[in-house]
């Protein structure tokens, strides 16, 4: 207690005010989309934790996330728009030259994200980037 009072002296000392912190307000899922009843603002600076609920509100967690502990800009990624072993389209364009074939997500991955991939035709694993729900583009696309 007398260690939170000579902060709190510090603090009024130097001018400094407390910031506020983004918490989960229940057990969120890995994986589950966050939405706006999920997080709350908290008084206090937890280093690392998020202090806008607009960074947090529409993400995926990427790992379970707690009642009452911070929310972390690493605990979170953009909702994933292809899932593991899912069959998705492989698309190559170059120069007027179309290749399209299908292949299987080896994991999950939002638009934007790099992803490995097994090309169904020839079994060999490409990596490509996801364009949108099941459409990944490999070679001139990246």
């Amino acid at each position: 207690m007398i260690r939170f009072l000579l902060i709190l002296a510090l603090l009024s000392l130097t001018g400094q005010a407390w910031s506020e912190t983004l918490v989960a307000t229940g057990t969120i899922r890995s994986q589950s989309v966050i939405g706006p009843s999920d997080v709350v603002l908290i008084e206090g600076h937890v280093p690392g934790a998020l202090s806008d609920p607009a960074m947090a509100i529409g993400m995926e967690a990427r790992v379970n996330l707690y009642p009452g502990r911070p929310v972390r800009a690493a605990d979170l990624r953009a909702p994933a728009v292809v899932d593991r072993n899912e069959i998705i389209t492989l698309q190559y364009h170059r120069n007027g030259l179309l290749i399209v074939t299908e292949g299987r997500a080896l994991e999950r991955a939002g638009v934007g994200d790099r992803l490995r991939v097994i090309n169904l035709a020839s079994r060999n694993t490409v990596t490509g980037t996801v364009l949108s729900p099941g459409l990944v583009g490999v070679g001139a696309l990246q």
